[in-house]
């Protein structure tokens, strides 16, 4: 990549920023698509379609998920492999997107940032997790437990993937709460104080997001996925206790010197 100039103060002409983002962009498609090419092994090699398609298994009685097109087995590995390459291949493209916005950020804000990135994959792993292992395995039995008696299920692959993925996707946003709001409390965007005022404005919030994600029963709201919410709301506040607090110490101590 090239190396573009900076002022003494760290900024840049606009057309080098222009430039600087072209390359960014650009050795980040690179990353996806060669991560994409492993990513097609490890679909073939190591039965990522079956791991997906384990949770819905005891509900299909022996039979196994259709397909409509001679063409739907093809493009289901190639998006798999696709899908497989950008996980690959986000350690990448998030390193990318940070070296670019990175020197437009304050040092006290990057102590915060940095961190946070790693607490951002670490919360996305284990929404996924709870996703895929109790809320999706609970959904399908609620969603498919009505009309048993009159209907015969045939489940396309193409309908079921794209409903999981939005499962274990919507999950893995959703744990990112935390994330956002220590960047939102770095860059003052958000208070502790604003946070926790609007508490319970969160907890209807949260309560309609509940009920979209995961339809079924009250039980199966409140504990799979307000609970969850609730606590991430709840260690969100925390968090930006700590990083409000850290930048008013900061800021006495610079004021005393």
């Amino acid at each position: 990549m090239a190396n573009f100039a900076r002022t003494p103060s760290g900024e840049m002409p606009f057309l080098d920023h222009l430039e600087e983002l072209r390359w960014r962009l650009i050795w980040s498609l690179l990353a996806v698509m060669v991560c994409a090419v492993a990513g097609y092994f490890l679909v073939t090699r190591m039965d990522v379609l079956g791991l997906l398609i384990e949770p819905i298994k005891p509900f299909l009685h022996g039979s196994k998920l259709k397909y409509l097109s001679p063409t739907e087995p093809f493009f289901i590995t190639l998006k798999l492999a696709v899908s497989v390459g950008f996980v690959l291949a986000s350690p990448i493209v998030i390193y990318q997107v940070w070296a670019f916005l990175s020197p437009a950020l304050l040092p006290s804000e990057k102590r915060v940032i940095v961190p946070a990135l790693y607490l951002g994959l670490v919360l996305f792993a284990l929404g996924v997790v709870m996703s895929y292992k109790i809320v999706l395995p609970m959904t399908l039995n609620f969603t498919m437990g009505f009309q048993t008696e009159s209907l015969e299920q045939s489940i396309v692959i193409g309908e079921y993937l794209g409903f999981v993925t939005r499962l274990l996707l919507a999950f893995g946003g959703v744990f990112e709460l935390p994330v956002i709001i220590l960047i939102l409390s770095a860059m003052g965007l958000v208070t502790p104080e604003f946070l926790a005022g609007k508490r319970r404005h969160a907890v209807v919030i949260i309560t309609v997001l509940a009920s979209v994600l995961t339809p079924g029963d009250v039980i199966t709201l409140t504990l799979m996925m307000m609970v969850p919410l609730i606590l991430l709301y709840e260690l969100s506040i925390f968090l930006s206790r700590l990083v409000v607090r850290r930048k008013r110490v900061a800021a006495a101590a610079a004021s005393q010197a």
